[in-house]
Order: structure tokens, then sequence, then C-alpha cells
């Protein structure tokens, strides 16, 4: 690796922060029943100590982010929060609301025809912005399970009226430096039309509401196919791109971890946002974040290896000469230019990343420090007790 190549990687990685989910450390499964860990988070504290093992191993991943309803417990103090993260060497990153649990949004929040409630998801989203601002956090994350599941159901043009003004009033309770984050989604919940199903109507509900809401991209939020990475360009050029979920998947939203499956995609994305940045002068400010939630692998592994996955990705796609790559394009040379991207691709990054880590007193291997620690032996066995003693039991379906 020439010097100015090695210079780029180190300053990517220098660059690049990922954002935890608390949920991806907790129980989980699919919609025919839960698949239950040993050492699965039972509370908030369980999931930021498993983010802070995973932040002080990788050292890229200082913020987490957090579910109002499954993470802040009534009464408890947002100072109390984040006393809790900072103990663990954590911050709180993005505030998402719930507006796809409770039965009576079985019609829809935002978009639902009664006016009570969607008086009833607005407040839950005002709420989880004064929660954003009293914990610290800069973004508020919103996945929106509405829609409908037969044509005649509801009149949709009334829906994105409604899901409009929403947000508009979302918008005005954002505090300065605070983003309004829009994840779509094309369906699941429902089937027939998914009110926020898509990249545009991010992009055009997002610019409706407001300057600071921006488009947020799931990895696994795609029909199969679909070029992620001209859209990952088309919003970056629009000054509209928000942030990341990673994830990866084979036919849908499979939250499986990223990059086990299409490398290469993840790679391509990152050389947009390179390519964006060279431009420029400077990477553009995205939220990366991860969302990933796991029944088979042991939970905290596979976040560690989806983080290590991200930063070698991240990495090669720095490694393109984007100098070289242009004039090859000029010159319409398909096969040179195309060779740019493979060469970069299939460099070996990982002594380069585990020299970077070395210098930052982190373990080469992040994951072979993690098994050799033995935490997840200890986590096990204190969570298996504590549940013997809240007497947790383990039944039922996933909901």
């Amino acid at each position: 690796m020439n010097p100015p190549a090695l210079a780029r990687v180190r300053g990517a990685l220098d660059h690049f922060r990922i954002e935890l989910p608390s949920w991806g450390f907790a129980d989980t499964g699919t919609r025919f029943g839960k698949f239950y860990q040993d050492a699965a988070a039972i509370d908030l504290n369980d999931k930021l100590a498993d983010a802070g093992e995973v932040h002080r191993l990788t050292g890229c991943c200082p913020r987490v982010a957090l579910h109002v309803l499954w993470d802040f417990a009534p009464g408890v103090a947002a100072r109390t929060v984040t006393r809790l993260a900072r103990r663990y060497g954590v911050k709180v990153g993005s505030i998402n609301p719930n507006l796809f649990q409770d039965q009576e949004y079985k019609w829809g929040s935002l978009t639902n025809r009664d006016p009570a409630i969607r008086r009833r998801a607005l407040a839950h989203m005002r709420a989880s912005i004064k929660l954003g601002q009293a914990v610290g956090s800069d973004s508020v994350s919103l996945w929106l399970a509405d829609g409908t599941s037969y044509p005649g159901q509801a009149n949709l043009r009334d829906r994105k009226h409604a899901l409009t003004a929403s947000l508009q009033a979302c918008h005005r309770w954002l505090a300065r430096g605070q983003t309004l984050l829009l994840e779509y989604k094309p369906f699941e919940p429902a089937f027939y039309a998914t009110d926020l199903a898509d990249w545009g109507m991010a992009y055009i509900l997002a610019q409706k509401a407001g300057a600071r809401a921006k488009v947020l991209v799931d990895t696994g939020h795609h029909y199969q196919g679909q070029n992620v990475e001209q859209i990952v360009a088309f919003l970056l050029d629009e000054g509209m791109l928000g942030g990341f979920h990673f994830n990866d998947r084979r036919y849908a939203d499979d939250d499986l971890t990223f990059g086990s499956l299409d490398p290469y995609q993840a790679f391509r994305i990152f050389q947009e946002i390179h390519s964006y940045g060279s431009e420029r002068g400077r990477l553009p400010a995205v939220a990366y974040m991860i969302d990933q939630s796991h029944n088979e692998k042991p939970k905290v592994e596979a976040t560690i290896q989806t983080v290590v996955m991200a930063q070698e990705l991240f990495a090669k796609a720095a490694l393109v000469d984007q100098a070289e790559l242009k004039k090859r394009q000029a010159r319409e040379d398909v096969i040179g230019a195309e060779m740019i991207l493979k060469e970069a691709f299939f460099t070996d990054v990982r002594p380069t990343l585990a020299a970077w880590r070395r210098t930052r007193g982190l373990p080469p291997d992040p994951l072979g420090a993690y098994r050799r620690s033995g935490y997840a032996k200890a986590a096990a066995a204190d969570r298996r007790r504590r549940r013997r003693e809240l007497n947790l039991t383990r039944a039922g379906s996933y909901a």
C-alpha cells in the first residue's frame, strides 16, 4: 500500500463511527417464536454494558441508539440514563419512537383516519423529541409501520396528507441541532401500500417536513436487485442523506450481519461516499448505525463482526484512486474503471486495520479478544441467575 493510499485509509478509519442498537443485545425472534440466549440483555443496564464492551474492543462505537418504549422505564430521569451510559463508556445516540406496538395503531398511527389516534401518535413523537433533548441526542429516527394490506382499504392521498402534516408538526418541535431521520421500507407489516415505502417518498416527505429532516437508508429495506448505491449517490448529491442502518439480507429485512452475503454492494455504497467526499475535500456528515437482531449468532459477537466488516469495507473504499477513476471514466474505459474498484475491493486491509488498532491501544483482533475475555460466559451466568430471581418466564411468541 503506497503512502497516499495508507493515509486515506487511516483518515477514513479515524472518521468512521458506528452507532449500536440497544435492541440488538436483547432476546428477539420471528413472528413464529422467540429464540433465547443466556447472555441476552435483560434491561438497559445490560444493553449499555454490552455496547460498552463492543466499543472498548473496536474503538469506533461511542453511541447507542435507544428505543423509547423498550429502554426508558417510567419515572426514570433522563440524567439517570445518560449517567448509566457514561458508566460503560458510551453516549446516548438516536432516539427511536414506537408507533407500531400498541393495539390502537392497528389501522395506522400518524396516518390513522381517527384524529384522536393521530393526536396520540403525535404526542408520543413530541415526547420522544423532548426525551432526545434531555439525554443529549441529536437525532430522532422514525420507522413508520403505517400502511394498508388491501386495495380500496383507505384513500392513499388522504394518508399522504395526514403524514405530511404530522411530520411538519414533528419538525417544529425539534431543537437546533436535532435531525429527524425518516426510514423507509417497501413492505411489512403492510403488504399492499406502505405509507413510507421508498427513498423517493422519504425524500419528498423530508423536504415537506423541513430543513432538519433527512432520509435514513436501511441496507435491508429494498427490493431484490435494487441499486442501493445509486440511491445513496442521489441523496448525497441532494444533501438529503441523513444516515444508514447497516445489515444484510437474502430476501428482504433479514437483519443479517453486515457484508455476510454481499460485501461488494456495501463496498460500492461506501465508494459513493468516498467519491462524494473526494470532490468536496471532506467526508460527508452521515450517521452510520446498525439495525440488527440476531437469533442464531451470539449477539455481542455478531455486533463485533458487523463493526469489523464495516471498518474493513470502509477502508477498502478509501483505497479507490478517485482521480484515476475519473480519468478512466472520462475516456469511457469501462473495464479500466471497474478494475479500479475491484483492485481496492480485493485488497487485504486487515493488517492495516490491526496496525491502526494497536496505535490506539485496541486489540488487533476484536472478536478474538472478546472470545478470550470471558465476558460472554460471565454475562450468561449473571443473567441466568437474575432471571431466576426475577422469575422471568420466556414463553410466548414474538410480537
